[in-house]
């Protein structure tokens, strides 16, 4: 029996590997919550990317140093400051 399509994009597959006992806890604890284990991690990674990036759509698509602090860091300095007077 086919699946019904969620939507008619296309997207990319991600696949990692895990240890047998990650993958025992996963489908334990999508179980403990009534989800399949695909709902569960990309619920787990949308989370963890709110927790990151912020609700901001720009945050996902531009670099910025208030995007990201590391950025920040490296531009910020006399050396890459020459860059601004171009």
């Amino acid at each position: 029996m086919a699946r019904p399509m969620e939507s008619s994009v296309k997207r990319p597959r991600i696949s990692i590997d895990v240890l047998p006992e990650v993958r025992r806890r996963l489908r334990l604890a999508a179980a403990k919550r009534d989800l399949t284990v695909r709902q569960y991690v990309l619920e787990a990674i949308e989370e963890r990317l709110r927790e990151d990036l912020g609700e901001e759509d720009e945050g996902m698509l531009a670099l910025t140093a208030k995007a990201d602090p590391v950025l920040a860091e490296l531009w910020d300095n006399p050396k890459d400051s020459e860059y601004d007077r171009l």
